[in-house]
């Protein structure tokens, strides 16, 4: 047997149910070791916690959008988390910093850190909540009030 074929191998990275990670030894050239060790780098731990205080780790990739994961989660739905099944991952919503994410919202965009567990909440709703008129958001980051002030 030649050292080049014992060298022959990559690491695969799988999300597989409940976000674990699967390592496997294929017969592929070492050459694409340092690339997939650095997508599996790149990768964003997120914990999320259901309203029952249940929680999973899963891996995404900073280009996952939240309705990807939403439907990652759905479509992998921890076997412990069974009470709280949705009938549907349109219905899921992340919850990060308070904020509802809407569906389009990368985790890229929200500048979360690799290497290290991302917080965020996931809750069954049909709808989001309507943002804050522009005017009312920019009152109270000035402090202003349309109150009156009696001396």
């Amino acid at each position: 047997m030649s050292l080049e074929l014992v060298m022959k191998f990559s690491l695969v990275l799988n999300r597989v149910m409940w976000g674990a990670v699967t390592l496997s030894w294929c017969h592929v050239g070492i050459a694409l070791l340092p690339q997939v060790l650095w997508l599996w780098v790149l990768q964003i731990n997120l914990r999320l916690i259901l309203v029952s205080g249940k929680t999973k780790e899963f891996l995404f990739s900073p280009n996952d959008s939240a309705a990807d994961i939403a439907k990652h989660v759905y479509d992998n739905w921890p076997m412990d988390w069974e009470e709280e099944q949705v009938s549907s991952p349109n219905i899921l919503r992340l919850i990060y910093q308070g904020r509802f994410l809407h569906g389009n919202v990368t985790l890229g965009a929200l500048k979360l850190p690799f290497g290290k567990t991302t917080v965020m909440h996931l809750v069954a709703r049909e709808t989001l909540p309507e943002p804050n008129s522009q005017g009312q958001r920019n009152r109270e980051k000035t402090g202003e009030s349309n109150c009156c002030v009696i001396l």
